[in-house]
Parts: structure tokens; C-alpha cells; sequence
């Protein structure tokens, strides 16, 4: 021990030095970035307030004057504002404002001037803004933020720097500790092989070189092997997801049980072009999440066939082996008429629940002819599901909105199997949901899955919710089971994500030749900054709202007028549908205007690319751009967002993310914006585009942790554990002769 504290001791003292000298050499320059921020935004509230400020002092309107005040003065961090007349008066003010920050005297701050105030109530930053019309000073905007945040987000950082300190010492210590204790040991196997005369053999030649070190390799050894068992460990508990970590999980979990997906959308379409067959991945959230799962799992897939060549590409029975270039699983396809499309897909699925589940003011359509359809497709695909069954309990998983019903009818059938119902979109409160006229019989449906995923808490509650005021149900909050009929359900969350793309596998061109190509392809200069958008054209995506966010930054800024464009991928979708025809329309036409606005020869602020794109196509959009917009009005979890921070290696680029999508949750350093809030986005814009690389930087690097770690092979990893925990209480319950688990479960919750 006393061996160990002379090491310990000196090491224990560097540390705390180096502590003390760290800590606050951070919360420095944490203030120091914080005060650059709230410059930056003061100047953007100027700006935008200076149109109608100088407008209502022309007006010389008082009450006026202290409402726009104090409707601004609703942001959270802005504190107050007042104004200095050119005589240094202050003759207007909210009533927050403190009377220690005149116009006028040794403390006052000139336009121009930032600084930082400590009041009773804590710090505030202070930044003088000189208002002119006319070539006239009209006076001095003063906008006082609140400083608080910043107080307690660095009082939080040194927490976290004293708490790693911490773990480096006892890390540090630990490994000292062992070293000596080695040490030690090893100079008393030697002293006393001295004593037994084996150091004298050694000294005159009867023993081989370097034998006094074989203790110590021993040791090392044993410590090599203890570091492997435990990354084994890992690897086997899941730490890491990858395709192998699901084929384990249905080797050792799930004893190789079959896998069966049911989904509307396929993961390859075969069209006819030009007299030949042409293989297209869809833009699909749905087919980017599970095609990755089925080619680490096999199976089959269950899918509409709705391209042009997939009836000839099909066996028998169907069947098509995917993907082209490497078949590891099968599609089996589902037929459908032209009227049956309309009234199921079109009608019930998209002009009726897609509305109503999305919070973005389409009012939903029902029709009891499109329901028929609906019923009608949703036994067909069940039925597809039970004869692809080769044994009476497989794994199903079942697809989003437009196969509600299909559980109930496979569980009907199949009472064994494990039906995992994930629902992709936004699931709406109750009183929204009572919109549908069939709402029971969607409910039913859905019960009738084993477990029921959605992508955030909040959706889980909603249907919870809905079920409670909907139907006769037993509840367990605590545990989120539903028991209906004397079946449990659990409801559950499971953010869904993306593949980490292997690179290795999928190689792209740099970061600088993505850069150099895209802006070649659409003749912008290499200098240009663009932005970029992909997604569906769809009235959920809030395109519209973004391009008048694109408008208001160049009224705003127009510094950036010629220097910055944005490229709008919007693959076609649902055009049958009216409300989509009308989009696509607004949607050009929105372009249009704002092209013939700001454009001039040779620039365009929007390139509207309305046409399906591939993958690797896309992917170089996102290498190449500087920003990706995500301004969705409402969204189950958008993989976009995931897709464009796992192509960026250069750990460059700004995401800007809608509050509305599940991803904000997950991905906090995005600029969060309301896709509502017009100058707010268009804040964001400019922000993004005057971001240093450093920031950029640390920004991406958190991102792309979070979605390596947390990529679509744990999200369907967890799903399946939870199945196999579901199905060995089932077999222990047959096993003991208790009868069906789930309704024995049911009778207790």
C-alpha cells in the first residue's frame, strides 16, 4: 500500500493541478462562444425588427410600440428591450427592463457595443443596435438576453470535466496500482529464486535469457485473454448491431425461426424501359429501414407488385429472389385491380388515415366503398402471410397504416405466432382518431399483434389513450400492456434508423469530388453554397414552407443572393390523389415565383428536381452539399435527417431538422426549427451558412455517434428480443400446461 501512495499521491496532485487549470480556461471559452452566439442573433432580431420598428416611431404610437415590444420579448432568452432616442432618452421599454442600463452616462453602451451586465437576478448580455431611416439616426435598439441558461449550462460543464478528472484518476490509479503490484510480485519471485540458487544458475549461463520476465508475460497473457472474453461478451450481448447480431438473435433467441414481413411497398420494383426490364428502389422510409434487416434475417417479404415488369420477373408462385445482384431473400407479391389500388391505397390508406394521422391541416376523406377495398386487401395480404407460414408460429412483422387489419386475421389463423405490428406514421390523440368512422375495427385489428411499436413515446401514449376511450380493455400503464379479448399486447417504442453504410461495400466519390459534381450537374460555380431537400412530394414534407424560409433569407440577407441555391429532390408520390396534384403545382409554381424574384442570368436561388432519384445519387447530394433541410409539418421519425448525417464523413455540412419529426429528439445538435415560424427558419438558413467548420464539426461528430450506435439493426434487434422473451413465456407456459400465456397474462393485468 505504501508502494502504491507513493505513485497515487503525485499522480492524485498533477490531476487536481491540471483540474483547477482547465476548468476555468473552459467555462471561458464557453462564454466566450455563448456572448458570439447571442451577437449574432441580436443582429438577426435587428434586422428583422427594423422595418416595422421604424414604421411605428414614424407613428410615434406609445401603446403601439410596447405591444410589439412585448410580443417580441416572448422568446425564452430574450430578457427585454428598450429604445434610446437620439438625445440618449430611453422612451420606450418593456417592463422587464432593468433601470441599471440608461442611454445615457459611464455605463451606457453605444450602437455598436455588446457587453455583459450582472443584475440581482443574474448575468444578461447587452447589445446597442443603431436604427436608421432615410439616411437619419432614429436612435439605438437595446435587446438584453438572458444569461442564465449559459450560467447553468457551464456550471454543467464543470461538473462533467470534474467527473472525467475523477475517472481518469481512478482509471489511472487502478492501472498504477496493478502495475506495481506486478512489479512487486515479480521482484519477489526473483529474490527468492536468488534464495533457491536459480539466480546464480541464471548469472553463469544455465538458464535461457530473459526467463525472469516469464512471470510477467504470464500475467500479461492472462490479461490479453480477460480483454478478448469481454469483447466477446459484448459482441454477444448486442453492444455492437450488425447483420450478424440479428442472425444471432434468431439462431439463439428465436432458434432460427422464419422471419415474414408484410408491408405495402416493395423493395424492388421491375419496370419496363425502352423494351427492358429496369430494377428501381423506391423512396420509402419503410424499404430504407426493413431491406437492410432482411438481408441479415432471409425470409420473406409480402408485398403490393406495382411496377410495370414485375409480373414477368415472378415464379409460379410469385416469388422473386432479391436483390438482383445478390439474391439472399424472397419477394412474394400481392395483385391488385385498378379500382381495388384506388379505393384501399389511394382512398382509404392515403386520403383517409395518412390525413388524419398527420397534423398538417389536409382534412381526411372517408368513403365505405374505399373501406370494402381496404377490408377486402387486408385479407388478401393475411392470407398471403399464413401460406408462406411453414410452421404455426413464425415471426411476423407487419408494416404501417395500410395493413391495420391484417394482425387480428393472422392471429385468428395462427394463435402461436409472434405478430410485431410497427406502425411508421404519427399516431393522432384520441378525440382526432374518432374522426374515422371504422375506428373499432382498425383498434381490434392492431390488438391483435404481440407487440406494437411506434417511433416515440408520445405516439404510444396516444394510442394507449385511444384504446382506454374506445374500447373495453384492461390497462397496465406501468408496463404499457394492453388485454383485449384475453390477448396481451404490449405497445412500445422503437425509434427507427438507418444502416451505417459500409463504405467498403457502397465507395463514393470524396467529400470534394460530391462537392465538384453536383454543383457541375446543376451549372453552378464551385464556390456556390447549396442546400439540399429529398424527400417525397408529399404536403407532410413542408417543401412549401421551406421555400418561403429560402425567400425571407434572401429579403433578409441578401448578401446571399447569387452566392447560395437550393436543390429540391422531390420524388413524385400518390398522384392520383387531388390534394397531391394540387402540391405539385403550388410546389412549381412556388418556385417559379421566387426564381423570377431573385434570379438572374445564370442563377436561380431553387433547382426543383421533381423525379425519382437512386440511393447512390442521392448520397452524393449529401456529401456534397454544405445544408440538408428537413422542415417536415409532421413525422413519425424521418430517416432523411439519419441519412444525410451518416453520408457526411467529412463531419461538415448543418442539418436543419423540423421540431415535428421524431429525429429532433434523437439528434439536438441540428438547428431545430418550427417549420412554421418563416423567419425563424430562415434565421436558421443564414446561421448555417455562416457556421465556422469547427462547430460544423463538433456538431456532426455528436450526430453521427448517435446514429452508428443506434442504427436500424438495434431497433429491429430490440423488436425481435422482445419477441423471443414473449415466446419462451409462451412455450414454458404450454410446457406446464398452463394454456396460452398471453391470455393467462391478460387475466392478471
Amino acid at each position: 500500500m505504501r508502494l502504491s501512495l507513493r505513485f497515487l499521491l503525485p499522480l492524485a496532485l498533477v490531476l487536481a493541478g491540471l483540474a483547477y487549470a482547465v476548468i476555468p480556461l473552459v467555462d471561458t471559452l464557453t462564454l466566450k462562444w455563448f456572448m458570439r452566439d447571442l451577437e449574432l442573433r441580436s443582429q438577426l432580431i435587428a434586422g428583422m425588427m427594423e422595418g416595422p420598428l421604424t414604421d411605428l416611431l414614424a407613428s410615434e404610437s406609445k401603446t403601439k410600440l410596447s405591444v410589439y415590444f412585448q410580443r417580441i420579448t416572448k422568446d425564452e432568452r430574450l430578457f427585454a428591450i428598450g429604445f434610446c432616442d437620439p438625445s440618449n432618452q430611453l422612451t420606450y421599454k418593456t417592463d422587464t427592463y432593468p433601470d441599471s442600463i440608461p442611454c445615457a452616462g459611464d455605463t451606457a453602451v453605444n450602437a455598436g457595443q455588446t457587453t455583459l451586465v450582472r443584475l440581482k437576478q443574474g448575468a444578461v448580455h447587452v447589445s446597442a443596435v443603431g436604427i436608421e431611416a432615410n439616411d437619419r439616426q432614429l436612435g439605438r435598439l437595446m435587446l438584453i438576453h438572458d444569461m442564465s441558461w449559459v450560467e447553468r449550462r457551464s456550471s454543467d460543464t464543470k461538473w462533467y470535466l470534474f467527473y472525467l478528472f475523477a475517472v481518469i484518476g481512478v482509471v489511472i490509479s487502478l492501472v498504477t496500482v496493478l502495475v506495481a503490484h506486478l512489479s512487486w510480485l515479480g521482484w519477489v519471485a526473483g529474490v527468492r529464486a536468488m534464495i533457491r540458487g536459480e539466480g546464480l544458475a541464471a548469472l553463469i549461463g544455465d538458464q535461457k535469457p530473459g526467463a525472469d520476465l516469464h512471470p510477467l508475460a504470464q500475467d500479461l497473457r492472462t490479461l490479453i485473454h480477460d480483454l478478448e472474453a469481454d469483447k466477446r461478451m459484448r459482441d454477444e450481448n448486442q453492444m455492437s448491431w450488425t447483420p450478424v447480431t440479428l442472425k444471432t438473435i434468431l439462431h439463439d433467441h428465436l432458434a432460427g425461426d422464419e422471419v415474414l414481413i408484410g408491408s405495402n411497398r416493395e423493395p424492388y420494383i421491375h419496370n419496363w424501359r425502352e423494351q427492358r426490364i429496369e430494377v428501381q428502389v423506391p423512396a420509402s422510409g419503410v424499404v430504407t429501414a426493413l431491406e437492410p434487416i432482411m438481408r441479415a434475417c432471409s425470409g420473406v417479404w409480402i408485398a403490393h407488385g406495382s411496377g410495370t415488369a414485375d409480373r414477368e420477373v415472378v415464379d409460379a408462385h410469385d416469388h422473386v429472389r432479391v436483390p438482383p445482384e445478390n439474391p439472399e431473400y424472397e419477394i412474394r407479391r400481392i395483385w391488385m385491380s385498378q379500382e381495388e389500388e384506388v379505393g384501399y391505397y389511394y382512398g382509404f390508406a392515403n386520403e383517409g388515415l395518412w390525413p388524419l394521422c398527420h397534423l398538417a391541416h389536409v382534412r381526411p376523406v372517408f368513403r365505405s366503398s374505399d373501406w370494402e377495398q381496404y377490408k377486402k386487401m387486408n385479407e388478401r395480404f393475411a392470407m398471403a402471410i399464413i401460406e408462406e407460414a411453414k410452421t404455426d408460429n413464425p415471426v411476423v412483422l407487419v408494416q404501417d397504416y395500410h395493413l391495420a387489419l391484417v394482425p387480428k386475421i393472422v392471429r385468428d389463423r395462427l394463435p402461436h405466432a409472434t405478430i410485431i405490428t410497427f406502425w411508421h406514421i404519427p399516431w393522432p390523440n384520441p378525440e382526432r382518431y374518432a374522426i374515422c368512422p371504422w375506428y373499432r375495427e382498425i383498434l381490434e385489428g392492431l390488438l391483435g399483434s404481440s407487440i406494437l411499436g411506434f417511433h416515440t413515446r408520445f405516439h404510444c401514449s396516444n394510442f394507449i389513450n385511444t384504446v382506454d376511450r374506445s374500447l373495453e380493455t384492461r390497462i397496465d400503464w406501468d408496463s404499457s400492456m394492453i388485454s383485449f379479448q384475453g390477448k396481451l399486447t404490449a405497445v412500445n417504442h422503437y425509434p427507427i434508423s438507418i444502416a451505417w453504410p459500409d463504405r467498403a461495400e457502397l465507395p463514393l466519390p470524396s467529400e470534394s469530388e460530391c462537392r465538384a459534381h453536383i454543383r457541375t450537374i446543376n451549372a453552378l460555380p464551385q464556390a456556390h453554397r447549396v442546400g439540399v431537400g429529398v424527400e417525397r412530394l408529399d404536403y407532410t414534407k413542408g417543401i412549401l414552407e421551406r421555400f418561403l424560409a429560402i425567400e425571407r433569407l434572401l429579403e433578409l440577407q441578401p448578401e446571399w443572393i447569387g452566392k447560395f441555391s437550393f436543390i429540391q429532390i422531390a420524388a413524385p408520390s400518390r398522384s392520383k390523389i387531388e390534394e397531391y396534384q394540387q402540391l405539385t403545382q403550388q410546389v412549381i409554381a412556388s418556385a417559379d415565383r421566387i426564381n423570377e424574384r431573385f434570379g438572374r442570368e445564370g442563377y436561380r436561388p431553387i433547382h426543383l428536381r421533381i423525379e425519382h432519384h437512386e440511393p447512390k445519387d442521392v448520397n452524393i447530394y449529401y456529401r456534397g452539399a454544405d445544408l440538408c433541410i428537413v422542415s417536415s409539418l409532421h413525422d413519425g421519425m424521418n430517416l432523411v435527417a439519419k441519412e444525410f448525417v451518416a453520408a457526411r464523413e467529412d463531419e461538415q455540412g448543418v442539418l436543419i431538422l423540423s421540431q415535428f419529426t421524431g429525429s429532433a429528439t434523437e439528434l439536438p445538435e441540428a438547428l431545430i426549427i418550427n417549420p412554421y415560424n418563416i423567419d425563424q427558419c430562415a434565421a436558421a438558413l443564414h446561421l448555417a451558412l455562416a457556421m465556422p467548420p469547427v462547430e460544423q464539426r463538433a456538431r456532426m461528430r455528436s450526430m453521427r455517434g448517435i446514429v452508428q450506435e443506434f442504427n436500424v439493426y438495434r431497433w429491429a434487434g430490440r423488436m425481435l428480443m422482445d419477441a423471443a422473451r414473449m415466446r419462451q413465456r409462451a412455450r414454458l407456459a404450454r410446457q406446464m400446461g398452463v394454456g396460452d400465456v398471453r391470455t393467462t397474462m391478460g387475466d392478471q393485468a
